[in-house]
């Protein structure tokens, strides 16, 4: 009976001609029927589940193509000045892309009022079910889509270039083009998961975080060009992959569902604040380092995936720890969530985590965390248009009741571009501003930019003044700080120090490269360089620079990278208590009581006792003893007011405190 049904409506379908409007948008009728919504896939595709039979009762009109340049400047002349942007969409006859949520919904408005018939954006339940026409396979051209549909369907870090114009793919057997690909298309529903069982004319939630987009785009893979596959945006961004097309019909009146509940690291959150007892600053502690990154024993609702890296730390004023951190399969991968975790107060053992943070479909390269110290945190995470982690925008929110809730997610930097690549290290300075750090390419070199902002988050501004890769050498200027994934620190007297990955300077001796230093007096336009007196740090590996709560600046780094196949690049020399010395390899901590002038205490991260641990991600197993800390790991820090100082790497949790830092071994 279906296929029967299914055969009628195509039938009718081809019955009825196209028309065509004032502003020459062709439009097709659609007529009602029934669909199975979805598909069986898992790991990323999960929100795909569970398929469920979908009945569209109420005939519509579709827009034959999605909305064009020459169409959506008759209602707003000025989108004209981004024809062009990153090299796309400059012609009359492509699809308008650079266009949120909101301005979609105002071109429906307008359009409304202009020809006196009720325009609005498709539900993702109309989209989908018009996308297949009546098939039930991947596509609807079958399992496959043909290359007549194909604009650079791979994920290009660098944007390749193609026609947007519409109406150059086949027609589906609806009459309608480019539902698989060219740009992907604005959908009217808040995205969330679905609800099993048979539905009639689902709107989606009542409300959420992204909107759905539909259909994938040029510069992405095919397998997202998928009929079932769903993606989602948050409503105020905007990128060269996204447009829109519309449907002409009353609005739809079904109930939406409820709000999506917060996941575990949301829930059951204490809100009494918690009374810190500061610890000795005479005894030394040194805490059994725990896992905070626990694969959860049943995953089903949780997308946990095989790479978990990239981690940010703070406090929270009910005594919790709270951290977050991507998930992935590959770093480059849409798949990419950020999982966050709870160390509740009072307990050792870390929550299972849940997810955090995701916009659909994108990847989500980069956290970052702070406790401003009177009850609010802050949270900041890059989003990119699709994979890799170049073309990154900064999203930013907070929350009053210990992360329980979160505003909702701004764009502090709305441009998917170079230098948005966050790093855990969220700095507040002495006039009360944030400072985000920020990689400023996504290859191992090439500097690391800083974000300001003055009011707490609600603006942002990018103080460089050199956007190009300076030249890095000793006391010359630039206009990034030297080195990726830097950590950065107020300094007294207002200026900022900070330390970076790679772009490495020549020592003053035979030493070999050090670790750069850049300094800035100018809060971020300027940065002068030198060589520090630090061993640099590679692949796999990110420092920490953070100012202690009893005043002295603390570094956490790494001696050498374990692949390092010179020996005699490998370790340092520690001095212990009696002044003797020994090579120690691994994760060590530096400290400096002159504003980084002088770092007098050198001591590796361990408390000399044998631990077999994993460092998880790019780190795997290794042997914890006297001689040998955590070979690699991308660290974050927070220190509590009680003065324990709290580091992750990327799968363990040290506890420790300054008075442990200063404490020198005893070498046999």
């Amino acid at each position: 009976m279906i296929r029967l049904f299914f055969f009628f409506t195509l039938l009718s379908q081809i019955a009825f001609s196209q028309s065509t409007n004032s502003i020459g948008m062709r439009l097709v009728p659609i007529q009602a029927g029934v669909f199975h919504m979805g598909s069986e896939r898992d790991g990323e595709d999960a929100d795909e589940q569970p398929v469920h039979r979908v009945s569209i009762t109420m005939p519509f009109l579709m827009a034959v193509t999605e909305v064009t340049n020459a169409q959506y400047e008759a209602f707003d002349p000025a989108h004209k000045t981004l024809r062009g942007k990153m090299g796309f969409s400059k012609a009359d006859d492509e699809a308008v892309v650079f266009v949120t949520y909101d301005e979609a919904l105002a071109f429906c408005r307008w359009l409304t009022q202009k020809e006196g018939k009720p325009y609005r954006l498709p539900t993702e339940a109309e989209w989908e079910y018009t996308c297949r026409a009546g098939t039930t396979s991947d596509f609807s051209t079958g399992s496959k889509l043909a290359t007549a549909y194909h604009k650079s369907q791979k994920t290009d870090r660098d944007p390749v270039v193609v026609s947007l114009q519409v109406g150059q793919s086949p027609t589906n057997a609806f009459g309608l083009h480019d539902m698989h690909g060219n740009v992907e298309e604005w959908c009217a529903d808040w995205y969330g998961p679905y609800r099993a069982g048979e539905q009639i004319n689902p709107t989606g939630r009542i409300s959420g975080l992204y909107r759905v987009t539909r259909g994938g785009s040029h510069g992405t893979p095919v397998r997202y060009l998928r009929s079932s596959n769903r993606l989602g945006m948050l409503p105020s961004d905007k990128s060269w992959l996204v447009g829109f097309r519309v449907v002409q019909a009353e609005a739809v009146t079904s109930t939406p569902l409820p709000a999506e509940p917060a996941t575990a690291v949301m829930q059951q959150v204490a809100q009494k604040p918690f009374v810190w007892k500061t610890v000795s600053s005479t005894k030394p502690i040194f805490m059994e380092p725990i896992r905070y990154v626990n694969k959860p024993v049943c995953t089903a609702g949780i997308p946990f995936f095989s790479h978990n890296h990239c981690p940010a730390i703070t406090w929270c004023p009910n005594g919790d720890m709270l951290a977050a951190w991507f998930s992935t399969n590959e770093e480059s991968g849409r798949e990419m969530t950020i999982l966050g975790s709870r160390l509740r107060s009072g307990k050792q053992v870390w929550d299972e985590p849940s997810e955090f943070f995701k916009v659909p479909d994108r990847n989500m390269t980069g956290t970052s965390l702070l406790h401003d110290g009177k009850g609010t945190i802050f949270h900041l995470n890059g989003v990119e248009t699709d994979g890799d982690w170049k073309n990154l925008a900064i999203t930013f929110r907070e929350s009053h009741d210990n992360g329980a809730s979160w505003s909702a997610p701004r764009l502090a930097d709305p441009e998917h571009t170079k230098r948005n690549q966050v790093i855990a290290g969220l700095l507040q300075t002495r006039e009360g501003w944030l400072i985000q750090a920020g990689d400023a390419d996504p290859g191992p070199t090439g500097g690391t930019a800083i974000h300001v902002s003055k009011d707490r988050g609600q603006t942002w501004i990018n103080p460089y003044t050199d956007p190009q890769k300076p030249e890095y050498q000793n006391g010359a200027t630039g206009g990034l700080i030297a080195g990726i994934h830097a950590g950065v620190v107020q300094l007294k007297d207002g200026s900022l120090l900070a330390l970076g990955r790679k772009d490495d300077l020549p020592g003053p001796d035979s030493s070999g490269p050090r670790m750069p230093m850049s300094v800035s007096h100018d809060m971020g336009k300027t940065w002068t360089y030198q060589a520090s007196e630090f061993p640099p740090v590679w692949s796999g590996q990110r420092l920490v620079l953070f100012r202690l709560n009893e005043g002295p600046l603390l570094l956490i780094s790494f001696t050498h990278h374990p692949d390092e196949a010179n020996e005699g690049k490998n370790g340092l020399l520690f001095t212990g208590e009696s002044g003797k010395t020994m090579k120690g390899y691994g994760m060590y901590a530096a400290l400096s009581y002159d504003e980084g002038k002088t770092w007098p205490v050198k001591k590796l991260l361990t408390d000399g006792n044998y631990r077999f641990l994993n460092g998880g991600a790019w780190t795997g197993a290794f042997d914890m003893d006297a001689t040998h800390a955590e070979p690699k790991g991308y660290l974050a820090i927070t220190q509590t007011p009680d003065n324990l100082i709290h580091l992750v790497s990327s799968s363990q949790h040290y506890r420790f405190n300054l008075a442990w830092l200063k404490q020198l071994p005893v070498y046999p």
